[in-house]
């Protein structure tokens, strides 16, 4: 099927479309947080330490840097239309598998495959809105598809609370309940796109105009970036892995106060990432500013947001700890936005290598984080300074946006 009859497909299929990976994205970070949510019991029942527990996510986030490379690669060189719903499946049924364990290493492969796994849905749904979406709509397609992380993270909470019970199961019926809905996802997916649904709109630049690989991977740009989405990455996953921990652990909340909160919080990340693009437009239109500036005052904005986190240590249980909790939240999901952003301004035919070159750096450098933050906290008996660490580290990004991005140094032939 050539391009001009994808276009024949209706306004309102392409959008469906796009909403099923907006429930791809839920998924994956339903399959994610899952562990986190049910941090407290998994490391009761199996004798956990922190030191353990960061290990687990240690293992998932090097799988998911090498998961990164791997995919990234294989969606610009196989079909997605059946390689997208075999990664997914995968993925939960690795979920799935992580409920049946009944110990540490068992639990520790389970986890590093579905980190390896999940790592394929950001290149393969890229892959699919570009194929789906005319240029001017891949934007807010993207946005829709990334809203699926905070609806994700919202409802697991809500979902393990239910069955965490003894009258339902515990977490492990939980694992197996949230990894199950990505079965039915790949049926759904079967059901409503054919195969040359996924063709790919025709590239317009040429070859003249297009930088190669290398040279863009030497740019002190593209250096600027891998160092900003390090310091972007260290604050949004400390406080996915760790906040229910510290919630119960360090301030004394029982669990189902505990998920509450965890739910309100990605409600606060959502309504974060929707005002970064809010407060980037505004800027564009009212002040004069350049897209790329706009972005670079939008992360500050978030930055300064992540660093209440230097509050924590002397907030106690009750509504001020809860308040700052949301804020910080807030600004760490708006900082990803301009995270993408600044990607798609290094080139525009090479974001996904470059997507899976940065995935694969991100996750290999930071993973590592969470066995800091575990022994920190076994040694302290305080999971505060962690804390406290991780909400400055976006700080890392304005500064190398200083040093590093240049005008002169584009490694484009565009100014």
């Amino acid at each position: 099927m050539n391009r001009e009859t994808i276009v024949a497909r209706s306004t309102a299929w392409k959008w469906w479309i796009t909403g099923l990976l907006l429930l791809a994205t839920t998924i994956n970070y339903m399959d994610r947080v899952t562990l986190a949510n049910a941090s407290v019991r998994v490391t009761r029942e199996l004798d956990l330490s922190n030191a353990q527990y960061g290990n687990l996510e240690l293992a998932f986030g090097w799988a998911f840097a090498v998961g990164s490379l791997v995919f990234g690669f294989l969606a610009d060189r196989s079909r997605i239309y059946f390689l997208y719903p075999a990664v997914l499946a995968a993925w939960s049924l690795m979920g799935m598998a992580a409920g049946w364990t009944h110990g540490f290493l068992g639990l520790m492969v389970c986890r590093t495959l579905l980190g390896f796994f999940e790592a394929g849905h950001w290149p393969c749904a890229l892959k699919t809105t570009f194929a789906l979406l005319d240029e001017k709509d891949r934007t807010m397609g993207n946005s829709v598809l990334q809203s699926g992380a905070s609806i994700g993270a919202i409802i697991t909470p809500q979902i393990m609370k239910l069955l965490m019970t003894d009258q339902v199961g515990s977490w492990r019926t939980a694992f197996l309940a949230v990894g199950a809905t990505g079965l039915l996802w790949v049926v759904a997916w079967f059901v409503c796109l054919r195969p040359s649904d996924l063709n790919s709109a025709p590239v317009t630049t040429t070859k003249k105009d297009t930088p190669s690989l290398g040279d863009i991977v030497r740019s002190g740009r593209f250096w600027a970036v891998a160092l900003l989405v390090v310091g972007a990455q260290a604050v949004w996953h400390i406080y996915r892995v760790w906040l229910m921990k510290f919630l119960q652990t360090g301030r004394g909340y029982d669990e189902k106060a505990a998920l509450n909160f965890n739910s309100l919080y990605y409600v606060a990340t959502d309504v974060g990432c929707i005002l970064a693009g809010v407060v980037s437009i505004w800027l564009i239109r009212r002040r004069a500013s350049s897209p790329h500036n706009a972005r670079r005052i939008v992360y500050a904005g978030a930055c300064l947001l992540t660093s209440l986190s230097v509050l924590i240590p002397w907030l106690d249980k009750g509504w001020p700890l809860l308040a700052t909790l949301l804020l910080i939240g807030a600004g760490a999901l708006a900082l990803f936005p301009c995270f993408y952003s600044f990607v798609q301004e290094l080139s525009a035919t090479h974001v996904g290598r470059l997507t899976g070159l940065l995935g694969l750096w991100v996750w290999a450098v930071t993973s590592p984080m969470h066995s800091f933050f575990g022994m920190l906290a076994d040694r302290s008996k305080s999971y505060d300074l962690g804390l406290v660490i991780a909400g400055l580290a976006p700080w890392l990004g304005v500064i190398a946006l200083t040093l590093l991005w240049r005008k002169n140094d584009s490694p484009t032939s565009h100014p």
